[in-house]
């Protein structure tokens, strides 16, 4: 039985040699490997914590999965699946929930259209932008005065 909606971390675990094999979850075969993945509660052998969508192997070291209405996910398809879309604020396209973003106030941009509303210059972490009449603005366009009213915003 798994809970719905649940971020589960995936540990690999080594099998002690005088330790009697382990059942997996996956197959239901004896895990008689030197490694064995511990996720959910249960013991997996490497090639058995898989993706319900995409197949991709769940066990790199540090990995994360993603549990809902009996299906094990990768955080791509979990977020596809089940994540939260929305609209760039710049070219009002939809966002998909997987991708990474950029935001500003209640804006939401995709990370290429993250850029000077004037002149295109795009920002690098740490580049000081401004969001003025919801448009935003490097910093030559901002203190250029081309538009009226201002809000000083650091990227986040």
């Amino acid at each position: 039985r798994m809970v719905l909606d649940k971020e589960e971390s995936v540990s690999l675990v080594s099998l002690q040699s005088r330790e009697k094999p382990r059942g997996c979850a996956g197959c239901n075969g004896k895990i008689r490997d030197r490694f064995m993945l511990q996720a959910l509660d249960r013991y997996w052998h490497e090639d058995c914590l898989k993706c319900a969508c995409c197949d991709c192997r769940l066990g790199r070291v540090g990995s994360t999965l993603y549990t809902r209405a009996n299906l094990i996910l990768c955080r791509r398809d979990y977020l596809r699946l089940f994540g939260v879309t929305g609209n760039c604020a710049a070219c009002s396209k939809l966002i998909p929930a997987f991708e990474m973003v950029m935001r500003a106030r209640d804006n939401v941009y995709h990370l290429d259209c993250f850029a000077c509303q004037l002149c295109r210059q795009r920002f690098c972490v740490g580049d000081k932008f401004f969001l003025k009449n919801n448009m935003i603005l490097c910093q030559l366009d901002y203190e250029g005065g081309h538009l009226n009213g201002s809000t000083e915003r650091q990227p986040q």
